[in-house]
């Protein structure tokens, strides 16, 4: 046999292999097909292409450190927290969630006390300021990214002067997200230097990405304050008037929830699980001050690798399911799942209204074409899609039936939903769920909607774009 018979027949094997690969990985038959599509279009790319980004694979050494912590994590968060776990919420689209995590993690939802929304960037930074100053022992932080510019300085100089008084300082920065912090800037250094524990989440190196997927991140954005203060949501540690300044998209708009209390322990748990997954050193925070809980709650959610890779999308699904009047979403990137998209439109087929709240101009044009490629059922089912026209939209949020809210780092898309590690909570009270809805309905304000007949008026060339786009987002 010649040397091109059998470079024929090698090329035909891994082509073979990587088919069979795809067919008896347990997803959905949309992102099978896709693969496929990918690998028979472009033979040895698409092949490449798979093995880099085809499976979820956290790295070997992540992937033991995960398994060997899950056991002791949910028994020390029982341990810790059982206590303070609440009643069950009377909302039918709540009691899914609350029952969801109670089964998965033994709490469904903990107290907390003084949550408030904040929507301004100065708002946030003067908060975190605040905070950093008065904290007592120790700060935790995990951001995807971090960008040194502007009033990020300002949080920089406070962690400084903060582990100058001998305040523990932990914080995770993903890596892709923060190249350039890492690479070259000195704030990293100085940081360093002043005995702050930083480390770069999910390397990205070539070696180490033979063997692990480079699009697995950690997407999660908060700080920790004593375990008893907590800020998460959609921000990074980054100063919107200089972030990414000068695009067409304009300011990234944010939120962040600020709460107090058991929950707030809680997410520390959270920070412990994905510092020892990178480290392998177990820091779970101690309970050495009193915990006090009251009636109002919320669930922590936190997801990714490691965790139950359906269980989010079992969440959203349900919550879509149960609502009853309206529901409204505010993501900078919507590349549902077909599960999602069916039960959004069928929410709006028996009167519910829906509402998608996505900015005008986004930072990703292949996610923007793919997002679209969803518009014309959506509006056909009755949906209203509302384009807000004052910067990219990156908030996070979900309302139902005004007594609902999810709020957090997850989009709406599968690579939320199944590849990084997000964290979201869900809202349950009153005074919580009307802080979401005011700040929804005033980017609605600010948002102009997309009528069904001038969609339909689109060229051909942009909607063949958005098929071939539509085929491939379950992959995006």
């Amino acid at each position: 046999m010649q040397l091109t018979d059998l470079l024929v027949v090698f090329y035909w094997l891994i082509i073979a292999t990587v088919f069979l690969r795809i067919i008896f990985k347990r997803r959905s038959v949309s992102s099978s097909l896709a693969w496929v599509l990918i690998v028979v279009v472009f033979p040895v790319f698409g092949v490449i292409v798979y093995l880099l980004f085809g499976e979820i694979q956290l790295g070997k050494k992540r992937l033991e450190r995960a398994i060997a912590l899950r056991k002791p994590f949910i028994q020390n968060y029982i341990d810790h927290l059982q206590g303070h776990e609440t009643t069950e919420p009377k909302q039918h689209a709540a009691q899914a969630i609350f029952q969801i995590m109670h089964q998965r993690d033994g709490i469904g939802a903990l107290s907390y006390e003084n949550l408030c929304v904040l929507a301004d960037a100065d708002q946030i930074f003067d908060a975190w300021l605040e905070d950093i100053a008065a904290a007592k022992q120790n700060i935790r932080m995990e951001f995807y990214i971090w960008e040194p510019a502007g009033r990020v300085q300002e949080i920089t100089e406070a962690l400084i002067d903060a582990a100058k008084r001998g305040i523990d300082i932990e914080i995770l920065i993903d890596h892709a997200g923060s190249w350039r912090f890492f690479l070259y800037h000195r704030d990293e250094r100085r940081l360093r230097e002043a005995g702050i524990k930083i480390l770069p989440a999910l390397p990205v190196t070539i070696f180490r990405n033979i063997f692990r997927r480079a699009d697995i991140r950690l997407h999660r954005k908060l700080l920790l304050i004593d375990h008893q203060i907590c800020y998460t949501g959609s921000m990074n540690m980054a100063d919107p008037r200089f972030f990414n300044a000068n695009k067409r998209y304009g300011p990234w708009i944010d939120m962040m929830v600020r709460f107090s209390g058991p929950a707030a322990f809680g997410v520390s748990k959270v920070f412990s699980w994905d510092w020892e997954i990178e480290t392998g050193q177990r820091n779970f925070p101690q309970l050495n001050f009193p915990l006090k809980s009251n009636s109002q709650r919320l669930s922590i959610i936190p997801s990714g690798p490691g965790h139950d890779e359906e269980y989010m999308h079992q969440i959203m699904l349900s919550v879509l399911h149960r609502a009853d009047r309206n529901i409204t979403i505010a993501t900078p990137y919507f590349v549902p799942s077909d599960s999602i998209y069916s039960a959004l439109r069928h929410a709006a087929k028996r009167g519910v209204q829906v509402t998608i709240l996505l900015p005008k101009y986004s930072d990703s044009r292949i996610a923007k074409l793919a997002s679209q490629s969803y518009f014309e059922g959506l509006l056909k089912a009755g949906v209203r899609i509302m384009l807000f026209k004052d910067g990219l939209l990156h908030t996070k949020a979900i309302t139902v039936d005004d007594e609902l809210a999810m709020v957090g780092s997850m989009n709406l898309d599968m690579r939320s939903l199944q590849l990084n590690f997000e964290l979201s909570l869900a809202l349950y009270e009153k005074d919580c769920c009307e802080q979401v809805c005011e700040l929804l309905a005033r980017y609605q304000s600010a948002s102009e909607p997309i009528e069904l007949a001038d969609w339909q008026a689109r060229g051909r060339h942009r909607r063949m774009a958005e098929r071939f786009m539509y085929f491939l987002s379950p992959l995006l």
